[in-house]
């Protein structure tokens, strides 16, 4: 009682509106195409006055296209608005007495046609935002990966590397909260990532990473976030985009089958047809983005050799031959009642229907003797729907602003898997069936408070989360499956949490400095017949400070400390209580012990900005308690292989991050993103209770790691733009082993037509076939090395157009 007493105090305090006075008026407004209705930053304003039309006061506005003029003194004025290719607009100001604030709303101008005529004139968003805070990138600029995934985009994004099991790393860690259009939901993982492969990169319009989140953010995710901002118009009347790509993957064997298995997938189709539609009319905004991506995928082609200290040693192949066929429709409606308030209803709809025909040879290791051939069928559907609703109003002064909002998910996870295990004595039938509902329901407020010099940021935000799972084992013949590790759980999770930002700028800094303080409960029911695990779970109540220290050295030139609290908590699967023998001996199951993990981050950074490019660096520093991984150990007398997470003690990553751009011609830009980090795994003790209890100890690993991206964009003739990216990834260290060094290279090409609404696009990944996923465990009794020759090259061409 004492926690959620303290947790309502808090709540009043950060959601305490805090007034100030100044003398003057504060005019803002928004800057817009008049054509596009986009927001146009860096846009000149002047104030003039009235009587001899000097110039008072003049500002620029800002990324977002609004700017601000402060301490105007009572009179009338002339507000004149200018950008180059654009033709002036004034109009009459009046400044009184009354009001403080005085909002112009959208000030639009329109385009002269005279002085753009023979140019195109582009407008980009940068690369990295004035404050820092973020990096933006554009997914229609990465023609490499056009036609593809959202996690083929990450490729190419400074700072962000993939994972062959689909999942992403920034600056060494996967702990990364994925957010679509600025909310988690399940297509992408609440407490981890999922389905980045089958997201279509044509429904995004940029990504965006936050390496050092704000309060306002869930404090989950110690690498930072990733927000993935789906397509949305708001030009008037009706208009839209549609698209189609082709492509074939796996066009050569990398490495050829162990013998007597079903043939690997070679030319693998890809087809994604795609559409965008909105209309505008009046108060009234209806938008609707609709994929359908359908793909066959060499998954994974890896071959392993395991070694024991008994002296055995088996070497085996797991290779798994993947059909996707992917739905998702995305619509809704934004509602402008008035000037003061607007209403925002949406929906997303996806079904993920996934077929996998699996092959796993055992061999001795001279392979003279297959000792068993392990075969299964996946056949999964996973589907998810999410109905959000939000309200946002704005009171009269400019910039103080409330919005609420309410976001439901539902997501369903059915799987099927069938085995055949065939031994030279014997076969074996065996099958399993998952069924995992999953709801979600999140409610939010944020406040925003105008003050003098900065602003007030205030909110708060409840969660509720619960996931029934039910697990039913079916055994053939002498049946290799723990049938007893069936059954059903309950994962249930309840998290309140408030925030409050303090943000202050004047000439010289700005400062950030925010608190979220959290309550987290989670209660993981398992059934009482389960041989090993019993119902667990946690709590913590806690804060989670932030701190953004900028000194500006100049207009170009700035500095900028970050401090960050961050915290991990394990998802469902993580904890999930049921074997998964997809690899019929390397087996991996959760852990309903697991505890959350704690991330504190130090950062600094110096950015430098001219007129055609810009250089950040940045020096980082991560120190992790609890550090969450997957470790591996044997029952002695067994050869099988039980991963299991666990919290693995004290973990550290310290490193720098430098990212240059710089236009080198009219027709080139070229870009380098450099990221080293000494990566460090304290030595620790773990108690692993699956399949029986054993202790297991490892020595303190550390290493040198990073990676180097080399991205250089093209403008031929004829309206031909081309891209060459160049990707390495150095050696890193995992729980219990190394992976070793990766390298790739993607290009691409991109034409448009002669009107300028249609393009068309042609592309290539991994062109040197080079790509390759080395690894090496040692464990106690037993070490393994691996390569997976899965799919990485693959040829897209597609056509988009505007109407």
């Amino acid at each position: 009682m004492r926690k959620f007493s303290a947790l309502l105090f808090l709540l009043l305090l950060v959601n305490f509106p805090a007034r100030s006075q100044s003398n003057g008026a504060t005019v803002s407004g928004l800057i817009k195409d008049k054509n596009t209705f986009s927001v146009m930053a860096y846009a000149n304003v002047a104030l003039q006055r009235s009587s001899d039309s000097m110039v008072v006061f003049a500002t620029i506005s800002n990324e977002q296209g609004r700017f601000m003029l402060e301490k105007i003194q009572p009179g009338t004025y002339f507000l004149v608005c200018s950008y180059t290719g654009y033709l002036s607009k004034r109009q009459v100001l009046v400044v009184g007495t009354i009001n403080n604030f005085l909002e112009m709303g959208s000030i639009e101008l329109t385009p002269d046609a005279a002085s753009l005529t023979g140019v195109t004139v582009v407008g980009k968003q940068a690369a990295v935002t004035a404050r820092m805070d973020k990096k933006v990138f554009g997914v229609t600029e990465n023609l490499s990966q056009a036609g593809g995934s959202v996690l083929d985009v990450m490729k190419n994004i400074p700072g962000v590397t993939t994972s062959q099991d689909g999942k992403i790393s920034i600056r060494g860690s996967d702990k990364v909260m994925v957010l679509i259009d600025g909310k988690q939901t399940a297509l992408t993982g609440f407490g981890g990532q999922s389905s980045l492969e089958n997201i279509p990169a044509s429904a995004i319009e940029r990504i965006e990473i936050i390496n050092n989140p704000s309060a306002k953010f869930d404090a989950n995710g110690n690498a930072g976030i990733i927000n993935i901002i789906y397509k949305k118009e708001k030009k008037e009347g009706f208009n839209g985009k549609i698209g189609i790509s082709g492509g074939l993957g796996a066009l050569w064997i990398k490495a050829g089958n162990y013998p007597d298995i079903r043939p690997q997938y070679q030319r693998t189709p890809k087809f994604n047809p795609s559409l965008s539609l909105n209309y505008k009319k009046n108060k009234v905004n209806l938008f609707l983005q609709a994929d359908d991506l359908y793909t066959h995928t060499l998954n994974k082609n890896e071959f392993s050799d395991r070694i024991y200290d008994t002296g055995d040693t088996i070497r085996q192949q797991l290779k798994r031959n993947r059909i996707t066929h992917l739905v998702t429709v995305k619509s809704g409606m934004d509602w402008t009642v008035d000037a003061s308030n607007t209403f925002t209803i949406s929906g997303l709809f996806s079904s993920e229907k996934i077929i996998d025909r699996g092959d796993q040879p055992f061999f001795n290791g001279s392979l003279t003797e297959r000792k068993r051939l392990w075969q299964f069928l996946e056949d999964e559907l996973k589907t998810t729907a999410t109905a959000s609703a939000g309200w946002q109003h704005k009171f009269i002064e400019p910039g103080r602003i409330l919005n609420a909002g309410i976001n439901y998910t539902f997501h369903r996870e059915d799987e099927k898997y069938f085995f055949t295990n065939i031994l030279p004595a014997y076969t074996g039938l065996d099958s399993f069936k998952l069924i995992s509902d999953e709801h979600v329901l999140d409610l939010t407020i944020d406040y925003v408070e105008p003050l003098r010099y900065g602003r007030l940021e205030a909110g708060l935000k409840f969660r509720g989360r619960s996931i029934p799972t039910n697990m039913l084992f079916q055994p053939g013949i002498n049946s290799p499956l723990d049938v007893d590790a069936g059954g059903w759980a309950t994962y249930k999770e309840t998290i309140p949490a408030v925030y409050g930002n303090y943000i202050l700028e004047n000439n010289r800094w700005e400062m950030e400095a925010g608190l979220r303080v959290e309550y987290a409960h989670l209660n993981y029911e398992v059934n009482p017949d389960h041989p090993t695990y019993s119902s667990d779970g946690y709590d913590y109540f806690r804060p989670f400070p932030n701190l953004r220290l900028a000194y500006k050295l100049n207009e170009h030139n700035k500095l900028v400390v970050f401090y960050n609290n961050r915290v991990d908590r394990p998802n469902e699967v993580d904890i999930r209580i049921f074997p998964k023998y997809d690899d019929a001996e390397i087996i991996k199951v959760g852990n309903p012990a697991l505890r959350p993990q704690f991330t504190q981050t130090m950062e600094f950074s110096y950015k430098s900005d001219w007129a055609k490019g810009y250089l950040l660096t940045s020096l980082f520093h991560k120190r992790t308690t609890a550090t969450i991984a997957r470790i591996g150990t044997i029952v002695p007398g067994n050869t099988l292989i039980y991963n299991v997470f666990q919290n693995a003690g004290r973990s550290s990553n310290t490193g720098m991050e430098l990212m240059v751009s710089h236009k080198t011609a009219d027709w080139a830009t070229l870009s380098l993103n450099l990221t080293g980090y000494y990566n460090r795994i304290d030595a620790f003790t773990i108690l692993n209770k699956y399949p029986q209890e054993s202790l297991y100890s490892a020595e303190q690993q550390q290493i040198f790691s990073g990676n180097i991206k080399l991205n250089g964009l093209f403008k031929l003739a004829s309206n031909w733009e081309s891209q060459l990216s160049a990707i390495y990834l150095a050696p890193d260290i995992i729980p219990q082993g190394k992976i070793r060094a990766r390298f790739s290279i993607d290009m691409g090409l991109k034409k448009k037509t002669k009107s300028g609404k249609g393009e068309w696009f042609v592309n290539a990944t991994d062109i040197a076939n080079s790509l390759r996923i080395k690894r090496e465990i040692v464990g106690d009794g037993f070490s393994y090395s691996s390569i997976d020759y899965l799919e990485t090259q693959v040829i897209r061409m597609g056509y988009n157009i505007k109407f």
